[in-house]
């Protein structure tokens, strides 16, 4: 029962995270381009004011995957630089806590590809 619940936080967490994305869309003049990026800041700022933790804490993958979590991992990795590193921190620590991720990206989208032979538009 406890599994289905955090399944179900994830579910309300994530959704909640698409229906205000959906409603920029909708109701403002933001391109999708800028709304993006407004995700990522807004995890980045949230993360580093210390209270993303806790939506990552109530929905978990719903959290993590969008991307305010992707923000938010940024402001982490770098948080964790400077207390290792100090100043360069600031410079390293994102992209290294992002590495996996972007990586993973990165070759997923060329395996999609090879597989799908792309076609410019007409």
């Amino acid at each position: 029962m406890e599994m289905l619940w955090e399944y179900g936080r994830a579910f309300l967490c994530g959704g909640l995270l698409c229906l205000i994305g959906q409603l920029l869309i909708d109701k403002t003049k933001l391109t999708p381009a800028r709304i993006l990026v407004t995700y990522v800041v807004s995890g980045v700022v949230l993360g580093g004011l210390g209270l993303y933790k806790y939506v990552v804490e109530f929905g978990g993958a719903g959290a993590t995957v969008p991307l305010t979590g992707f923000g938010y991992l940024l402001a982490k990795g770098v948080a964790k630089a400077v207390e290792e590193q100090g100043v360069l921190g600031v410079l390293t620590g994102g992209i290294t806590a992002a590495a996996g991720g972007i990586t993973a990206a990165i070759f997923f989208s060329w395996l999609a590809a090879l597989i799908f032979r792309p076609k410019p538009k007409e």
